[in-house]
């Protein structure tokens, strides 16, 4: 009855990647998409809109763009910065856009929206059953909720920039480890930031090359077998303490939603 949805939903499939196009996601969105059509005729604009945030997502525009920029950043930093050929007077409040710092309530409700969707699309991949066939597949159901879990991620990371809040979540992984392990001031505070670094998990030699450079760095005059010594000692204590908060993140984080709601001793 509204014949101008086709166009429209042909050009959102004309822009978006061919990549995506010929992906098991795109087939697992329209499966869903149809199935809930069939049963729900009078949602039917609710679940054209989800595909639509789908497909918006991976235009070839918008991919070309949030490629682009971090490279753009990058060469912005290397060049080095020109002076202005004639001062330029302050601009005036009034002149200056009144627009918020942050992004704009159309882009945070877009990328809210577009988490709903994977969310809704990774707890239909955990119900599905997984036969042994599968398993070798490229696009296994774990392959294809690994990719929307990193999706969700990165789009998780821009509403926080476009929000300006922190992505901090409270996870037992994100509390920084502090390190007093030395009666060097010096070699603690290296040592510290080197184990509180993204995925870091350090070896002996790693610890023990940060410990050199804090030495030569501060003219500390420690001998090598002194250094050597702290090493080992650090290093005990700072793998037990990385694998101490990664069991208890994975306690923590460990499971799905199917079973949120079991209970030890209940059928």
């Amino acid at each position: 009855e509204h014949p101008e949805v086709i166009p429209f939903l042909s050009s959102r499939h004309q822009k978006a990647s061919p990549d995506f196009l010929a992906s098991a996601e795109l087939r697992n969105v329209l499966a869903r998409c149809l199935s809930r059509v069939r049963t729900r005729r009078n949602k039917v604009y609710v679940y054209i809109n989800e595909l639509c945030t789908v497909l918006k997502a991976h235009t070839l525009r918008r991919k070309l763009a949030l490629a682009s920029a971090p490279a753009a950043a990058a060469a912005a930093a290397a060049v080095p910065s020109q002076p202005p050929a004639s001062p330029q007077p302050p601009a005036s409040p009034a002149a200056g856009s009144s627009r918020p710092p942050g992004g704009s309530k159309r882009q945070i409700r877009y990328l809210e929206n577009l988490l709903r969707v994977y969310m809704g699309e990774i707890r239909r991949l955990q119900e599905r059953e997984l036969d042994l066939a599968e398993l070798d597949s490229e696009d296994s159901t774990y392959l294809q909720e690994s990719r929307l879990k990193r999706k969700m991620m990165r789009i998780f990371e821009r509403l926080c920039q476009l929000k300006q809040c922190s992505s901090l979540t409270g996870r037992v992984i994100e509390q920084r480890i502090q390190y007093r392990g030395t009666r060097y001031p010096e070699v603690n505070r290296r040592i510290e930031r080197f184990i509180n670094r993204p995925e870091a998990f350090p070896d002996y030699t790693d610890i023990l090359k940060v410990i050199q450079k804090a030495s030569a760095r501060h003219s500390l005059g420690l001998a090598q077998r002194q250094m050597e010594s702290m090493a080992q000692d650090a290093f005990r204590e700072v793998g037990n303490r990385l694998q101490e908060r990664r069991h208890l993140d994975l306690i923590y984080n460990f499971g799905s939603h199917l079973t949120d709601q079991y209970r030890p001793g209940e059928e």
